[in-house]
């Protein structure tokens, strides 16, 4: 790596490089595939579709319907309201991030998940994801300088249009770098979709297990970054926060 290359990675910590990011958005479509093809038909990586069958039943009269949609927008808040609150006292126990615990924990969720039988409400499942979905996707916010989000896509392929837009307009080839680094977001979370869809058949409540292997990749990396590499930087906040 030259010196240049050296200076720019040296700005940004570990959790918040791109290959960390690409890693966690591989795994939340997993997630959502997973969900949606054996845990009721829903994705649970986001909140819009929950207040619109909300609004939709409610609409229909099926008021307790309805109110059902309170309790994973309720998860939703809960798993932003934790990832607010914990990372100061984990802090103070001066051994690693915020970050690198949050994936432990969603790496233990998901085993547990995996034990979940496809006979158990699938409410139950989704409103756990939702929580964990919520958690990540409010931990980690920006990617060496670039605000992405690691759940879900709108936002990225929205971003891919307005940064062909400003090549277009100011004939600067620079910017597609941006929209490059988003389309690789998405590229990662259809990847993550399509490898876990092919496995459902096979591995049923256990292939959410496969959304694990990027996470622990994640773990490690960022583990070792703690302890070893950036253990004199706890206290510095990532960029975003």
């Amino acid at each position: 790596m030259d010196k240049e290359n050296e200076q720019y990675h040296a700005r940004y910590l570990t959790c918040e490089r791109k290959g960390v990011f690409l890693l966690l958005m591989i795994s939340a479509g997993m997630m959502g595939a997973y969900t949606y093809n054996l845990r009721g038909g829903v994705f649970c990586n986001a909140q819009t579709a929950n207040v619109v069958l909300m609004s939709m039943a409610f609409g229909k009269g099926q008021i307790k319907e309805g109110l059902y949609y309170l309790i994973p927008i309720s998860a939703y808040i809960s798993g932003a309201f934790v990832s607010e609150f914990l990372p100061n006292p984990l802090k103070k126990i001066g051994l690693l991030r915020w970050d690198t615990y949050l994936v432990g924990f969603e790496i233990f969720t998901l085993l547990i998940i995996g034990f979940i039988p496809l006979s158990a409400p699938n409410r139950l499942v989704q409103v756990i994801i939702n929580f964990i979905c919520s958690m990540q996707y409010n931990t980690f916010r920006q990617a060496e300088g670039i605000p992405m989000a690691t759940t879900f896509c709108t936002n990225h392929i929205r971003q891919i249009g307005i940064s062909l837009a400003r090549a277009a307009k100011h004939k600067d080839v620079h910017v597609l770098k941006r929209g490059a680094a988003h389309f690789s977001m998405v590229c990662a979370f259809l990847a993550g979709g399509l490898i876990l869809t092919a496995f459902c058949a096979l591995f049923q409540e256990k292939a959410i297990w496969l959304a694990i292997i990027p996470l622990l990749i994640n773990f490690f990396t960022l583990a070792h970054a703690d302890i070893f590499q950036e253990h004199n930087m706890l206290s510095q906040k990532p960029s975003g926060h």
